[in-house]
């Protein structure tokens, strides 16, 4: 039984990007300031280039995508989306399930679809340096290779835990010439505030981000670039889920679920947001965020104003948290290790649009070495989360007895992540939830703020 797998030629790497701002049933709430009221674009203009801020703050449907970024993005563009036929004969399903892979890019994620976009703004601006932050790698790697691509120089600050469990995608950060500085570091006053609390800190997204974003704002030659969260962040990944419709439309075929791995919403913006329209329109249609249980922001986080980094560099935004000083546990999928979600992936979640779910870690990797003996791929950790939740409904179909189609978006590969496979065939992992009472001293924690 062969898989499906369906390309569309380079002419077909969408020319516009698709803003889901007009056509949410209620906006996001503004960003805020430390007075507690709404930021201006000219206030972002220390770390973020002209186009990126017009980009966060714009409520046209379709911005288009420069001539020189789309490219860029032939390098990997389209994806292929595949039938995962092999999958459906082991798990015996009536169900049908393809999945959008992305890990054919150079870095083997989705992140770069952002990292060229935001490497051409800054570039076009006249900046020289940019800083970021990475949790598992992903986001780095795809900053440091589209920083060659545009000419400019990446200071990476990698959440510690995660420098030291994956090596080599510091090695791959550094083979396209960025410098990866373990976080919590001696390099920001954040940095350095934070070691003398704790020396042995595992560092955190949001200290990373902290870090990042203090050395931008000192330098008039540097910018910063994030991977996830931010408007222009999943604006900029639709392309995903613009491709994606149009091969399910050459397969005669359309999801009755989608799901994707859920940390700050750059993978769930990036393939549902297209669908959406269709949704609003009367389409039955589920669209299911998924998160580790130890993170889980959106199935169990206070919806309020929160800081994006840890101290509070950032504006605040209304988004579905963990607090701020959120530590997480120093699971594997480093990638969904963050306090907070994207404001649109937020909003949409508080109103009913999207649906969220959470899995354990162990579960999670045993779904992810089941796909990867089926179907060849050896799964990111941040990705098997989604193939962890299109086998459970693969699984209740078959009970069920009745056909579904199932789309999920296998975000990366694996290939740097065994250090994690081999702790999971040792069964050297645990299943941790988030405890109860670091959430409540999390919303005791939260700023004070109208709305």
């Amino acid at each position: 039984m062969s898989d499906t797998k369906i390309y569309l030629p380079e002419s077909d790497i969408p020319r516009h990007w698709y803003n889901v701002i007009p056509d949410m049933p209620t906006p996001p709430q503004p960003y805020l300031g430390p007075d507690g009221k709404p930021i201006t674009g000219a206030a972002m203009e220390a770390i973020f280039p002209p186009a990126i801020i017009e980009q966060e703050t714009s409520s046209e449907r379709w911005i288009p995508i420069p001539e020189p970024v789309r490219e860029a993005l032939t390098l990997w563009r389209p994806s292929p989306l595949i039938r995962a036929r092999r999958l459906e004969q082991a798990l015996n399903t009536p169900a049908k399930i393809y999945f959008k892979y992305e890990g054919v890019s150079p870095a083997g994620s989705h992140k770069p679809n952002s990292a060229v976009a935001q490497a051409y703004y800054n570039a076009e601006a006249g900046i020289k340096r940019l800083t970021t932050e990475t949790g598992a790698g992903q986001w780095g790697s795809s900053l440091a290779l589209a920083g060659q691509m545009f000419g400019l120089d990446v200071r990476i600050y990698m959440v510690r835990i995660s420098y030291e469990q994956k090596p080599y995608r510091r090695s791959m950060m550094e083979t396209w010439g960025g410098e990866v500085i373990p976080s919590p570091s001696n390099h920001t006053q954040a940095g350095r505030d934070a070691l003398a609390q704790d020396p042995d800190s595992n560092g955190s997204l949001g200290m990373a981000i902290s870090e990042a974003v203090e050395e931008a704002a000192s330098r008039g030659d540097t910018n910063y670039a994030l991977g996830s969260v931010l408007n222009h962040v999943l604006l900029h990944q639709t392309v995903i889920g613009l491709e994606a419709k149009r091969q399910m439309e050459i397969a005669g075929d359309y999801p009755d679920v989608v799901f994707a791995p859920c940390g700050g919403g750059s993978n769930v913006g990036g393939i549902m947001f297209p669908f959406l329209a269709d949704k609003a329109a009367g389409r039955d249609l589920r669209l299911v965020a998924v998160e580790p249980a130890s993170c889980p922001t959106l199935t169990r986080g206070h919806f309020a104003y929160d800081y994006g980094d840890s101290v509070g560099l950032t504006p605040m935004m209304k988004m579905y948290t963990l607090g701020h000083d959120f530590m997480p546990p120093g699971i594997h999928a480093g990638g969904l290790r963050y306090h907070g979600d994207s404001a649109l992936v937020s909003q949409l979640y508080h109103d009913g649009v999207l649906e969220a779910r959470s899995v354990h870690q162990t579960a999670t990797f045993q779904a992810g070495v089941l796909f990867a003996r089926t179907q060849g791929i050896i799964p990111a950790p941040e990705s098997a989360h989604a193939i962890r939740a299109a086998v459970d409904e693969a699984v209740q179909a078959r009970e069920e007895g009745r056909e579904r189609t199932i789309l999920f978006t296998l975000s990366g590969h694996g290939h740097f992540d065994m250090s994690a496979y081999d702790r999971y065939f040792a069964g050297e992992l645990e299943d941790m939830d988030y405890p109860t009472e670091a959430l409540e001293t999390a919303k005791a924690n939260l700023p004070k703020v109208e709305g």
